[in-house]
């Protein structure tokens, strides 16, 4: 876990203008400093002495630089909060565009829990890092060096007591960094295990309740929880202890130095102004180290975060990520005008290895998929009719075969095996996906009426409110809403998993129908299906697995 983490401005660009201009106020801090303990050191050196006693010219300089140092440190600290704006907008929105393009057969190996959180608490912990952090790693790399400059100027002998010093500071720091940085870890994987316990226990607490073990849960819900209670108590200990570290060795530093000046000054090897100066500016030498130790602590689990999120963002992806200025531009659905692929997508020899299985799914499979016809998938459970889908939406990688050319992702409306509904009413569920489809429930677009007439889905009000993952619809009804969803978008090319199942004969019939008018207004339609009414309805049927070998 580094200080400084360059991915993090490469990620968030958007902060870089911010960054520069906290680094500009970190130099003006460091300048006014100077200038104030000048002016103290000649203030006090002269009051003492005699020779140039306080003046209302010398109190309102030191008025004017503390006023401005006020200002300065106002200035940083509002830069620092755009900064941090910026950054975690910006990285959050990075996060979920990666998250997207990886697909499905990327996100069934993470916890969703996990990617949730981190979305979420994660992003947001940066905040910090953003607010304090960088702001005081930016004086630590301006003012020591300048104070160190300064003192070396005035007094040689002082100027090489507090070089050899100070680097005992960062030192120390990073050493104690390194054990932060494990326990930090340690931390986030506990709370994500915590996040993804806790989803799973409310995820299946109706079933539990059903058979009695809901109490039962709360014992293990307690042990995660413990699990992360002690790792934070261990990050918060080691927090404690290395503060108190740090300001062992920066008081030991300042100490050696003041009494070097006072054998000096007693001696009479050193005016008492440069000495006053050297006093004044060593503390400020180290307070902003020590201060950095402190900080860089308190964002600990940011930076434990940033590292997981950077993970997301450089898995390579098989398509490249949509440009953030890129926004879907759907057919108009008033009256069906497609813009019908340029050329068939041809699917040639296809193989789809899976871990745990010596046989591929698909195994060699071709197919042409042809604008302004259906074009049915059958064969038997397992044979990779789902997973050729997913290699045509480029979410999974052919161990063989080729298919050209690669259909872009914003040209296909798509329909998964298992749809996923969200809170909301259904009118929202089907305008997602679709930014020119209004989500205001109480007045449904004539597009999405369409949509969902198209779908047979007149027996559910699209004003009704739906729970999470579609509570309070069936099977089928929750499938014809997704489809509702992807005949919305009005894509050239329609990848179909299951359309009619769950249907009666009638409704089937009614989706078949609406199909078919997609396929004459030019639509490529690709459906996987069993169903005999489905097979019937395609102008091409292709079998994969045990019956491809049959037909052969």
């Amino acid at each position: 876990m580094r200080p400084l983490d360059p991915r993090l401005l490469r990620y968030a660009r958007r902060a870089a203008a911010w960054i520069a201009v906290l680094a500009g106020l970190g130099a003006v801090t460091a300048g006014l400093v100077i200038i104030q303990a000048q002016l103290l050191s000649t203030a006090i050196a002269g009051a003492v002495t005699g020779r140039s006693p306080l003046t209302g010219t010398v109190i309102a300089a030191l008025a004017a630089v503390v006023g401005v140092r006020a200002v300065t440190a106002w200035a940083a600290q509002a830069t620092a909060h755009r900064a941090s704006a910026a950054a975690t907008s910006e990285l959050r929105r990075r996060l979920l565009a990666a998250v997207l393009t990886l697909g499905p057969s990327w996100q069934r190996t993470r916890r969703t829990a996990e990617l949730t959180e981190l979305a979420t608490t994660g992003v947001d912990s940066l905040d910090g890092y953003f607010t304090s952090y960088l702001p005081t790693l930016i004086l630590a790399a301006a003012v020591p060096l300048a104070v160190l400059v300064r003192i070396a100027i005035a007094d040689p002998v002082s100027g090489f007591t507090v070089a050899v010093t100070l680097p005992l500071v960062p030192l120390f720091g990073a050493l104690i960094g390194m054990a932060t940085s494990r326990h930090a870890k340690a931390r986030w994987q506990a709370l994500a295990q915590l996040a993804h316990h806790f989803l799973d226990v409310v995820s299946g607490l109706p079933t539990l309740k059903v058979f009695g073990r809901a109490g039962a849960q709360r014992e293990s819900i307690d042990k995660v929880t413990g699990q992360y209670r002690r790792a934070t108590m261990a990050t918060l200990r080691l927090a404690f202890l290395s503060g108190l570290a740090l300001e062992v060795i920066a008081m030991m530093s300042v100490a050696l130095v003041a009494t070097e000046i006072g054998l000096r000054l007693a001696g009479g090897h050193l005016d008492l102004r440069t000495g006053l100066l050297v006093l004044i500016l060593a503390p400020e030498a180290y307070l902003p180290l020590r201060a950095v130790g402190a900080q860089f602590h308190a964002t600990a689990d940011g930076l434990a975060a940033a590292e997981q999120v950077f993970a997301v963002l450089e898995t390579p992806a098989l398509q490249a990520p949509v440009p953030e200025t890129h926004s879907l531009k759907p057919a108009d659905n008033s009256n069906r005008r497609l813009q019908p692929l340029p050329q068939p997508v041809t699917v040639d020899g296809v193989t789809v290895y899976h871990d745990g299985r010596p046989e591929p799914a698909p195994s060699a499979a071709s197919l042409t998929i042809v604008p302004g016809r259906i074009t049915a998938l059958a064969g038997p459970s397992g044979c990779g009719k789902s997973t050729l889908l997913s290699v045509l939406l480029e979410f999974t990688r052919p161990d063989a075969g080729t298919v050209t050319p690669p259909c872009p992702r914003d040209a296909i409306g798509w329909l998964p095996q298992h749809p996923v509904l969200f809170a909301g009413t259904v009118a929202d569920n089907i305008a997602l996906g679709c930014p020119s489809a209004p989500s205001d429930a109480s007045a449904p677009d004539a597009a999405i009426e369409r949509a969902a007439r198209d779908a047979a889905l007149d027996d559910v009000p699209l004003e009704r409110v739906l729970g999470e993952r579609g509570t309070g619809l069936s099977a089928g009804q929750r499938r014809r809403v997704a489809l509702a969803r992807a005949l919305l978008v009005g894509r050239p090319v329609l990848l179909l998993d299951e359309p009619t199942a769950g249907l009666d004969a009638g409704t089937e019939q009614r989706v078949l129908a609406a199909l078919r008018a997609q396929a004459r207004a030019g639509c490529a339609v690709l459906v996987v299906s069993h169903r005999p009414a489905v097979l019937d309805a395609a102008d091409e049927v292709v079998y994969l697995g045990a019956l491809a070998e049959a037909a052969i």
